[in-house]
């Protein structure tokens, strides 16, 4: 697991557990991920789609609710996923600020798929809370280098797991 395991003795996390979650690396066609560019960001933070899971929520049901409300398509197939959760830590500053400060980080699940639509399918304003203004598809190992860096192991380990993915829809036009 990415993240610490292990907190520093008086540490103010110490207590808090990980939020249960789900993430999608979205493939298009040419080997490429979609990047979401944050909305509540003062800096151009960009991610991919990812989301608080209820506890007895199917994991693929969970993440196609959240590509539904990001991104308001779930023309999707699945690929691949995680066998085991992948946490992080939040950082300090945003603890007891993020989640009404129930959680010191997320335990997610994640799924490669890939995108089935049209780019027209995708829609930043599906809900009535937008998560992204704005997106475009980019090499999965740039987008490790665009998101925050409390996250940026997870989407090494990310890229690990599934980047082999985009190069083999590049070279047969599918998984």
């Amino acid at each position: 697991m990415t993240g610490r395991d292990r907190l520093p003795l008086g540490d103010p996390a110490a207590h808090l557990p990980y939020r249960k979650g789900v993430g999608v690396v979205l493939f298009n066609d040419r080997g490429a991920v979609f990047a979401g560019q944050r909305i509540d960001s003062p800096v151009p933070a960009w991610q991919m789609p990812q989301g608080g899971r209820e506890a007895d929520e199917d994991p693929w049901q969970a993440a196609l609710r959240e590509l539904a409300e990001e991104i308001g398509t779930t023309a999707v197939e699945p690929l691949a996923m995680t066998e085991e959760p992948i946490r992080y830590d939040l950082p300090p500053e945003l603890l007891g600020k993020v989640w009404g400060g129930r959680y010191r980080g997320q335990e997610q699940i994640w799924f490669a798929a890939r995108f089935l639509g049209r780019d027209a399918d995708i829609r930043l304003d599906a809900s009535d809370h937008p998560e992204f203004r704005a997106w475009r598809w980019m090499p999965f190992a740039a987008l490790v280098d665009q998101i925050v860096p409390f996250k940026r192991a997870l989407y090494a380990e990310l890229y690990r797991r599934f980047g082999p993915l985009a190069d083999e829809i590049r070279r047969s036009g599918k998984a």
